[in-house]
């Protein structure tokens, strides 16, 4: 390229490797539709058409080393590979600026499938039969092309647009590889929910999509994930209604929702009401920890501090705990979000944090929490709407009282503890995180 002594040559980008250029020039950026691990998705409308798409912008500041790096080049390389599949959502560009990646793709305005079947009121195991054709087709689809999608799951089935009949596109390629015929991967990454144990044994190929799409199934025929304990619906004499399928599915899938944000907020309570000498030992682990006493702990203090106390934990095995102990998603832990995420290891099955813990929704000291209880704490946390808290006391209320007693409470607590035990975060290796 030929330079006259006025011209500075565009530089470039160290994530794409091609010269930044600014999304803005092209397109606006709008309001906020969803937020992941790594990257916020904003609404965005081409300023010559006014065509709106969905903005995907990753800051690069999260992006910790050439691994993160490699991720996303990776991902966009995957999306341009499938775009023009019919139910892939299609990358229309990737633009790079000093501060972020950002990649602007079809806007998917339908909302996720599972809210779609939820808001139908109506459900059926032929509807479920159909949808699953779709999946089978779209995993189809990216084997065939090479790629493993490795995070299948109903969040990253989105539909194009309101219509009843709207095309089902899947989306979110950011654990996805390419692949060859025999090879093998070694990566624990996925959902806890949707992992398969080929993965936990650190030696699979594309078979892993396969028994996501099956846990898929069961939820969209059942309401519930099939593994987190020993079902008391298989049991002989269990609790299987002999209802129909349809409103009992309904209601499960409502419930399924809406059920984790009461135990995160209890946990939360756990949390803060742990006594300072229960707490002590993690409080001075923190302030080891904080080397230049920020009040934060960033990913190298930790990788640095767990090492001091001699614990023998991988590059990206303490990057998974960095990431289950940010709550708030912002690369660092503060002195909160260490402490609930240090403090369930060991403090979740004690009695009496239970205890506390129901006592703090019990307001009046009835002995129960109603919906109103209930309600106010959920408030409280910025959780929850009507809807979801007579989902919740409907699911947890195992007397149908219409109340929720300590026992029930206790049981909703440890039941299966998907939230304490095995809610694998997004990224690399590393899977009891909370």
């Amino acid at each position: 390229m030929l330079l006259d002594e006025h011209t500075q040559p565009t530089p470039v980008g160290p994530v794409l490797g091609r010269p930044m250029e600014d999304v803005r020039a092209t397109y606006t950026i709008g309001k906020e539709l969803g937020r992941g691990q790594f990257g916020v998705t904003y609404l965005c409308t081409h300023k010559q058409s006014g065509e709106q798409f969905a903005c995907k912008t990753i800051a690069k500041r999260k992006l910790a080393n050439k691994e993160d790096i490699e991720d996303v080049r990776r991902e966009v390389q995957i999306m341009h590979h499938l775009t023009g599949q019919a139910n892939i959502v299609e990358l229309k560009g990737a633009y790079e600026d000093k501060h972020s990646v950002h990649l602007v793709m079809e806007l998917c305005a339908g909302g996720e499938l599972f809210d779609r079947i939820i808001a139908k009121g109506h459900y059926t195991e032929r509807a479920a039969a159909s949808l699953l054709r779709t999946i089978v087709e779209i995993v189809h689809t990216c084997h065939s092309m090479g790629v493993i999608h490795r995070d299948l799951k109903p969040e990253n089935f989105l539909l194009l647009n309101k219509d009843e009949n709207a095309p089902l596109k899947a989306t979110d390629f950011g654990l996805s590889v390419f692949y060859k015929q025999g090879e093998y991967f070694k990566d624990i990454v996925g959902s806890a929910y949707y992992i398969a144990p080929e993965v936990l044994k650190r030696k699979y190929g594309p078979e892993v999509d396969i028994w996501s799409v099956g846990v898929m199934l069961y939820i969209l025929l059942c309401g519930v994930p099939p593994f987190w304990a020993d079902h008391p619906w298989i049991k002989e004499d269990g609790e299987a209604p002999d209802t129909p399928l349809d409103n009992a599915v309904l209601n499960r899938l409502k419930q399924f929702r809406a059920m984790n944000q009461f135990k995160k907020v209890a946990l939360r309570v756990i949390a803060g009401c742990l006594s300072e000498e229960e707490i002590m030992g993690l409080k001075e682990m923190f302030k080891s920890m904080d080397a230049d006493n920020s009040g934060t702990i960033t990913l190298e203090e930790l990788k640095q501090g767990l090492a001091e106390q001699g614990t023998k934990l991988s590059e990206s095995e303490v990057k998974q705990l960095m990431e289950a102990a940010d709550a708030d998603g912002n690369g660092t832990i503060d002195y909160e979000e260490f402490i609930t995420a240090t403090m369930h290891m060991n403090r979740m099955d004690r009695e009496e944090h239970l205890y506390t813990a129901f006592q703090y929704f019990d307001k009046d000291n009835s002995g129960y929490i109603t919906i109103e209880e209930l309600e106010q704490a959920l408030r409280e946390f910025g959780m929850g709407d009507d809807k979801d808290i007579k989902e919740i006391i409907s699911e947890v209320d195992a007397d149908h009282d219409g109340r929720i007693n300590y026992d029930e409470f206790v049981a909703m607590m440890k039941k299966g503890n998907p939230d304490i035990v095995a809610n694998t975060k997004k990224r690399r290796d590393g899977v009891y995180t909370s």
